[in-house]
């Protein structure tokens, strides 16, 4: 699944890492490395109820789309 992530620096320092189709899904990191592999976690959480739900279910599919 791949996913637009926008990085940018922060006030602080730092980075900030947000994903626009992932409402509320926010990390940051010291550097731009630390910055990505922390929104690769934070993705991975946020997405883990949704898979947890749909495991319970013998009639789901799950698909990727292009849009």
């Amino acid at each position: 699944m791949n996913l637009k992530v926008i990085l940018e620096p922060s006030d602080e320092g730092g980075f900030t890492a947000l994903v626009p189709s992932l409402p509320g899904c926010i990390s940051e990191g010291d550097t731009r490395e630390d910055a990505l592999t922390n929104i690769r976690e934070a993705i991975a959480l946020y997405l883990d109820p949704i898979e947890d739900d749909m495991a319970g279910t013998e009639q789901a599919e799950q698909l990727e789309v292009a849009i």
